[in-house]
């Protein structure tokens, strides 16, 4: 007699690799260069100098935003990457010069948290065999961080440079093809679709609810266009 097949109780699982800087610095990068240049193409067409002068703005915005996330992204992860590994250089001497110590720590926060003493031993022993397993476990225990999870530079730069310049091109597309009102109406048109997008996006990647997540990009892009909107049309003329 066969016995039927039982489902896992815990079946297997995987994360998505978040770990880079570069999911983060997408989702970042193109929500910020939708609501950057549509803020300024929408700033400048209030001001009605032209279509002319609108799309070097916005080609302006898109270029010089591009390089500053990219720039901004690169430093930023480099100084927090190289603090990280100054951590973990300083606890890779800690374990070489003091491993009884350092056993005798890990072994205090094992206890502190609920472990038997003799299985907390057990586990210390096990951890201190492997040079870099200990590493490992003691910078996760100890700092918050892992020593496979530092974060690229390079890859944040490169994600935040492309996905930056995609959402500013959206509202500056109507600009390269048109202008006066249509390109305007267009232009609010195109960003209001780009920002739900985005949100559902966010929310996919997120595993959240679409209909806030979505709500909220709108909400955050509509406010800021909408101001610098005001802005320019109460500086200049107004859309002919």
């Amino acid at each position: 007699m066969s016995v039927p097949h039982e489902p896992d109780l815990f079946p297997p699982h995987h994360h998505r690799d978040i770990g880079g800087g570069g999911p983060r610095a997408a989702v970042f990068g193109i929500s910020d260069g939708l609501v950057t240049n549509v803020s300024l193409v929408l700033g400048m067409a209030g001001a009605n100098p032209g279509g002319t002068i609108v799309r070097l703005a916005g080609v302006a915005g898109l270029i010089a935003g591009s390089f500053s996330m990219a720039a901004g992204e690169y430093l930023s992860m480099r100084a927090q990457r190289e603090l990280m590994e100054r951590e973990l250089e300083v606890e890779r001497r800690a374990l070489e010069r003091h491993p009884k110590g350092e056993a005798a720590e890990l072994r205090g926060m094992y206890v502190g948290r609920g472990i038997d003493p003799a299985v907390a031993d057990d586990m210390v022993n096990e951890v201190m065999q492997d040079p870099e397993l200990a590493l490992e476990t003691h910078a996760r225990e100890e700092l918050g961080i892992s020593t496979k999870t530092l974060g690229s530079p390079w890859q944040a730069a490169a994600a935040s440079f492309v996905t930056f310049a995609i959402g500013a091109f959206i509202p500056l597309l109507p600009w390269l093809i048109g202008t006066g009102t249509a390109a305007l109406v267009a232009s609010v048109a195109l960003s209001a679709v780009a920002a739900i997008v985005v949100g559902v996006v966010l929310a996919k990647f997120t595993e959240r609810p679409v209909l806030p997540s979505a709500l909220r990009q709108l909400a955050v892009t509509a406010i800021a266009a909408g101001v610098t909107y005001g802005v320019g049309r109460a500086i200049g003329t107004g859309v002919s």
